[in-house]
């Protein structure tokens, strides 16, 4: 069985064989590491190893963590679905916000970092694929979004993020890839108030070496790095 230590140097050499055939360099590439279900240690293990940050996808896992001192070290996302009323135990904890997907919620994190005197960073979720079982906005609502967001203090956008349609059909996978890319780059041309287009989060354990020649900048890697969920 390979260690975390190891599966985090295979993927570091995937990462950055991609990010020089597109022209870019390694270092631009950051790798989080989605933690849900993994124990404190498994945590640790991983930023020992290097890891760029830790995604929790779930708020009360993520609290329970940070009592033991899991994040020590690394930058700490929160990845998955978040709901307006657990705001107030992610806003000012979190360094990124990966999964904004609507106005309420925009507006009910900025009104919590408006409280607490801080700027919270974001990313905004899109549903690319449109499905009905993701979260996400829709591509076409994202400009008003954006536009909202320029309008609300407390709150900084840094990208866009995204979770496309699984498919084995690589072509298909990155049709996906490249639409969200080109969205990614014709947001960053609008010029928004609060809002820059640094980072594009796409890319699992089973398709990030697509995404990042696609134009990703940001991977969470979950399975490849801890072994399957429990």
């Amino acid at each position: 069985m390979t260690s975390i230590d190891d599966n985090i140097k295979r993927i570091r050499d995937n990462i950055n064989e991609a990010a020089l055939k597109s022209g870019r360099e390694p270092r631009d590439i950051s790798l989080v590491a989605a933690a849900k279900t993994k124990s404190a240690d498994m945590v640790k293990q991983a930023i020992a190893a290097g890891i760029d940050a830790i995604g929790e996808n779930r708020v009360q896992e993520m609290l329970d963590k940070r009592s033991r001192d899991a994040y020590e070290g690394a930058p700490l996302h929160f990845i998955g679905h978040l709901q307006s009323n657990k705001v107030r135990q992610v806003v000012g904890i979190c360094d990124l916000i990966e999964s904004v997907s609507s106005e309420a919620l925009l507006t009910a994190i900025g009104k919590r970092a408006q409280s607490m005197d801080i700027v919270q960073n974001m990313l905004i979720e899109v549903n690319i694929g449109k499905e009905a079982s993701k979260s996400g906005i829709n591509p076409e609502e994202l400009e008003n979004l954006l536009y909202l967001a320029s309008q609300t203090q407390g709150i900084k956008v840094l990208g866009l993020m995204a979770i496309p349609p699984f498919s084995d059909d690589i072509e298909r996978n990155c049709y996906y890839f490249d639409i969200m890319f080109q969205l990614f780059i014709d947001m960053g041309k609008k010029k928004y108030d609060n809002v820059s287009m640094d980072f594009l989060s796409m890319g699992m354990s089973d398709s990030y070496v697509d995404a990042i020649q696609a134009g990703s900048n940001m991977v969470r890697i979950g399975t490849a790095i801890f072994g399957d969920r429990t």
